[in-house]
């Protein structure tokens, strides 16, 4: 109801003007000053009679004035009638120009204005995101309200009983620092974030002041994908003293750089990503997730930047991603591509994201997701054949055609 009636005033307001606009043209720019003519030359013949009645010129000066008078007087009333005539003439093309005109005005606010929504000054805008950082939940809120993770295949026999034993290995000798480690990175390939997260907060107690910034980083990573992708003030903590410890620290970076896009500052988070996205390699698994996220952070900040036309990691080198240890590197791209999966089968998108999730998931074994996804695309592009041939290569490569 309210759009309905900032459109029904925007819309009087529009007619209204073109209105006036159109009275104005139509009444002709030559009127005024042909009728103060016209008023001159009515003067100047009477003044010409009571110069003849005082006798200051004769009869036939009187009359030769009077006659070059009238002449003018015709002529002026003339010239008034032609603008009045030409503007009746042109005030459909008029018309049509300004209705255009005040068409087109709508549509192009329709399309890059914000209906509805009053002004949003820079201070209010800082204000808001305060607010948002403040009011952020907690990791313990943030957990329970998390959806649940994408479903992982079933583990075989061997590796629950490996599983079961190592859980209860810790549980025996919770302070065992190499248990502890086993323990957070098999519970977090299970997708049992929140297991896992207990496990390393635990574990970085043990370590004390010689926690690196990876191991920080790490933890807030696992913390995040627990809360469901929230940058909470616990895990944020975590980055801080990774960056503390290396403020070149990638990982600490780039979930700095969410945190920051979650509570409304683009700016700060393309401070963050743009630097990592030129600084590569183009085979750590934060880029993907940059390169789809850098270009609206840009706009929302309002800075001019176009994305670098550059292909993002192929399946290849998701695969064989950074310097990080294979169970690392494993860990986070299991985390990304299940948070790219939860975003697309909830939100949908782009052809090119489908098609970087289907490899993905191929590549890191996961046979069944990589299937679900790609059927799940083909509804969603069964009518767009180029999109059907992109999501058909990522299936082959993939291997989870028919």
């Amino acid at each position: 109801m309210q759009d309905w009636f900032f459109w029904a005033a925007v819309t009087a307001l529009t007619v209204g003007v073109v209105a006036i606009l159109l009275q104005a043209y139509r009444r002709g720019d030559a009127s005024g000053d042909s009728d103060a003519a016209l008023k001159v030359y009515r003067d100047q013949l009477a003044e010409v009679d009571r110069d003849l009645a005082r006798a200051v010129i004769s009869d036939p000066e009187a009359e030769r004035v009077k006659t070059e008078v009238s002449r003018r007087l015709l002529d002026a009333d003339r010239a008034r009638q032609i603008p009045a005539a030409n503007s009746h003439g042109k005030l459909w093309p008029t018309a049509l120009a300004l209705i255009l005109a005040a068409v087109a005005a709508l549509y192009t606010y329709d399309r890059i204005g914000a209906p509805g929504y009053g002004d949003l000054p820079l201070t209010d805008r800082l204000a808001m995101a305060d607010q948002a950082y403040r009011d952020r939940p907690s990791q313990t809120t943030a957990e329970a309200a998390a959806p649940a993770p994408a479903a992982t295949p079933k583990p075989d026999a061997e590796f629950v009983a490996l599983m079961e034993k190592l859980r209860a290995a810790v549980s025996a000798r919770p302070d065992d620092q190499q248990g502890l480690a086993l323990l957070a990175k098999n519970e977090a390939q299970l997708g049992n974030y929140i297991a896992a997260r207990k496990a390393q907060e635990h574990l970085l107690s043990l370590i004390g002041d010689k926690a690196s910034a990876n191991d920080h980083a790490g933890l807030a990573q696992t913390m995040i994908f627990a809360a469901g992708g929230l940058v909470t003030p616990e895990a944020e903590k975590h980055l801080i003293r990774a960056l503390e410890l290396d403020p070149t620290n990638p990982l600490a970076r780039y979930f700095s750089g969410l945190m920051f896009a979650e509570i409304g500052r683009p700016d700060r988070a393309f401070a963050l990503w743009e630097p990592l996205l030129r600084e590569g390699p183009a085979t750590a698994p934060w880029i993907a997730p940059i390169q789809g996220m850098l270009q609206d952070t840009a706009d929302a900040a309002g800075i001019k930047y176009q994305l670098p036309a550059t292909k993002g990691p192929t399946a290849e080198d998701v695969a064989n991603a950074g310097e990080m240890s294979a169970a690392d590197r494993q860990d986070m791209i299991k985390g990304m591509v299940g948070q790219l999966e939860t975003r697309l089968t909830t939100d949908g998108g782009p052809v090119e994201d489908w098609a970087k999730l289907i490899t993905s998931l191929g590549v890191i074994g996961e046979k069944n997701r990589a299937k679900a996804a790609y059927d799940k695309a083909l509804t969603v592009f069964q009518a767009d054949d180029a999109a059907l041939g992109t999501i058909e290569a990522a299936a082959s490569t993939a291997g989870v055609t028919p």
